[in-house]
């Protein structure tokens, strides 16, 4: 399963966010482990070096972007993606750019806190707790 997280599930876990913290580790354990395919968008990843830097320090948020990329495949920001957001019914520019490089990296799902901010959303959207029951269904149904 390819699974694009959004921006605010990352922080969770760099920034240690209560009460997210958990089930956002355990999902990117999962992406460390290869039972999903984990996906970002690229400008998520910019995002992140800038709310880290200021929340950390540099070396610390490079640190944590560079452990990301190892795990992370990146899906594209291009005019094709900007494109389709800018011409979408999404209210908010940043979440149809997230939504719109995951559609063109063939993702199968979302994975969000925010899940009305996905509304117009042709694909699956899962919360942690969600996305996490289905991981384990797949993985029981395997054994």
């Amino acid at each position: 399963m390819k699974v694009l997280f959004d921006t605010n599930i990352i922080l969770d876990v760099l920034l240690n966010r209560e009460p997210f913290v958990v089930n956002s580790s355990l999902l990117m354990a999962h992406v460390e482990k290869k039972d999903i395919d984990g996906y970002l968008c690229a400008t998520t990843v910019t995002t992140l070096d800038y709310l880290l830097s200021k929340a950390l320090n540099k070396r610390e948020s490079r640190a944590g972007i560079q452990k990301l990329l190892s795990l992370f495949r990146i899906s594209d920001v291009n005019s094709t993606v900007l494109n389709l957001s800018v011409n979408s019914d999404f209210s908010d520019f940043e979440d149809a750019v997230q939504y719109f490089s995951g559609v063109c990296s063939e993702v199968n799902a979302l994975l969000t806190h925010n899940i009305k901010d996905y509304k117009n959303s042709e694909l699956p959207v899962y919360t942690p707790d969600e996305l996490l029951q289905i991981i384990r269904l797949n993985l029981a149904t395997k054994e």
